[in-house]
């Protein structure tokens, strides 16, 4: 299914039981939904569960510019009205996390809970204003390798080359302009000083091999500040959906349903 946005148009699936609890699954940047493909036969049996192309990537077309974190928070609650979904739990991984901490403090009535996977409020705006840059000038080869080496941990690589080179080759095709856009939505944003106003049940999952947003100066930003939030550390790097989908879907489900 497709929904239409100003600037966009946003491709999203839903799956599972009818009157099952809505769950919405967010994928990072520099992929698309097919990121949650390991953990949803975990899932499905469990919630009713709606997948997202973030706007630029996989399915979903963006006409190019800087977005922003409230702009891609708009694009979910658009395709969640057009799901039939009104109140839901959201777990995003990286950037959709971020949109998940935005959507937890703009609509506190519609998230009810919220798992924020191997994701950080804070990020160095310079480095991606140069990975921005990058991107613009010469494309997605330009930063494969420095994306690659974060996404996805050596041993992984090593055990399952398939896997790593199907992601890359996702990484280095997709939409320059995509990825620039939400690039600028993670230089931009201003979450770091709000997180403390999220009302929703908080699961924190960091990932041990994660570079990107591990525990130290990430995580623990999120644990300190989310009230009352709870944490679960899995053997990953900054992908975990494809690294780690039995040992996230086991925490996640207890989260979410308890």
């Amino acid at each position: 299914m497709f929904t239409s946005v100003p600037g966009a148009r946003l491709y999203w699936k839903l799956e599972g039981r009818e009157g099952a609890r809505p769950l919405v699954l967010l994928n990072s940047i520099g992929t698309d939904m097919d990121l949650w493909d390991p953990v949803l036969p975990l899932l499905r049996a469990r919630f009713r569960l709606l997948r997202i192309d973030t706007r630029g990537h996989g399915a979903s077309t963006a006409e190019p510019g800087d977005f922003s974190m409230q702009l891609l928070a708009r694009d979910v609650l658009a395709v969640a009205h057009d799901a039939g979904i009104d109140r839901f739990a959201l777990a995003g991984v990286s950037l959709g996390g971020m949109i998940g901490m935005e959507l937890a403090l703009a609509r506190p009535q519609q998230v009810e809970k919220l798992v924020l996977v191997c994701t950080s409020a804070t990020m160095d705006a310079a480095a991606w204003n140069d990975r921005i840059a990058k991107v613009r000038g010469s494309g997605m080869a330009a930063i494969a390798d420095l994306a690659m080496g974060r996404f996805l941990s050596d041993e992984l690589r090593e055990e399952n080359p398939a896997l790593y080179e199907t992601v890359r080759r996702q990484l280095v095709t997709m939409d320059p302009q995509g990825y620039a856009g939400c690039g600028a939505a993670i230089r931009d944003m201003d979450l770091g000083a709000r997180i403390g106003g999220i009302a929703a049940p908080t699961l924190v999952v960091t990932g041990t091999r994660d570079t990107s947003t591990p525990l130290e100066g990430h995580g623990e930003h999120l644990l300190a500040r989310i009230l009352g939030a709870s944490h679960a550390e899995l053997t990953a790097a900054h992908l975990a959906p494809l690294e780690a989908p039995e040992a996230l879907a086991a925490a996640l489900i207890p989260f979410l349903e308890g």
